[in-house]
């Protein structure tokens, strides 16, 4: 399955090689904040410049990722977590539980990628709208009730726009392998699930940081504030982290800390 998943990205590569420059894999940019107006809704209006992605944080595990071509994607999509006013082109889902997706996609959504094989296989995904490539690296995943595995039961969505690459780690439960890694690639900003229990312990988590190397780190999936306070304490040693006051940031590969930090964006 892996073999035809590779096979599938070399197909892409040879397209995008004949039909322009392929979207870049490699370390990170900056991140500033938008200027004005927290609201989601006013967020969704203003275009997004050049070399640059805005990632806002809906809330539990959905980000919206919005490109300078005007491609959008909405991760972990759930039909309640998502931006006002605004159907994206792309959505992501993972299944551990039912508040990562859902059957009820809206009318102009223009690829549903789920992280899973509804057939029992592995999901393959790697598709290309506007500006915006996404493709998947399937992981495992606890079995319903927490008794056994299901083999490519999540998948890790990459997406590539502005010269960066963006992962999100959806309902991980294991740290990676080096196949994993090695189909990922180089990693610039970095999602992740810091509950602690319904993913994977805190401890995994950084090691998982530590595996990928990311420039930057965004956390997800705490539900309460005090996880993420503890979630934070352990990273303190190696992970400096800063507070933004807005929902949105604005993303480039120019002025990123050279060493990887965290960056927390309100939401649950």
């Amino acid at each position: 399955m892996r073999m035809r998943m590779w096979v599938q990205r070399l197909l892409w590569l040879a397209t995008a090689i004949v039909a322009g420059p392929v979207p870049a894999f490699a370390s990170c940019g900056v991140v500033a904040g938008l200027p004005a107006a927290r609201q989601l809704a006013a967020l969704e209006t203003a275009a997004v410049e050049p070399d640059r992605v805005r990632l806002t944080f809906i809330g539990h595990a959905s980000f919206l990722i919005e490109t300078p071509g005007g491609a959008t994607a909405v991760t972990d999509y759930n039909g309640y977590n998502r931006p006002p006013g605004l159907v994206p082109d792309i959505v992501t889902m993972n299944n551990a539980h039912s508040t990562h997706f859902t059957d009820d996609i809206p009318p102009g959504v223009r690829h549903v990628l789920r992280g899973w094989d509804p057939g029992g296989g592995m999901a393959v995904h790697d598709v290309t709208w506007r500006d915006l490539r996404v493709f998947n690296v399937p992981t495992n995943v606890r079995q319903w009730g927490g008794e056994g595995t299901r083999q490519n039961g999540n998948s890790i969505f990459v997406f590539a726009a502005a010269d960066l690459c963006i992962a999100h780690l959806s309902h991980i439960h294991h740290t990676l392998t080096e196949t994993h890694l090695r189909e990922l690639g180089p990693i610039d900003v970095l999602l992740v699930p810091v509950d602690g229990s319904w993913t994977m312990s805190q401890e995994d988590v950084l090691t998982v940081i530590g595996q990928i190397r990311p420039r930057l780190v965004v956390p997800m999936h705490y539900i309460v504030a005090d996880v993420l306070e503890r979630f934070l304490a352990k990273a303190a040693p190696r992970y400096p982290a800063r507070f933004q006051d807005q929902p949105a940031a604005l993303l480039s590969r120019t002025a990123l800390p050279r060493q990887t930090e965290i960056l927390v964006l309100p939401g649950r």
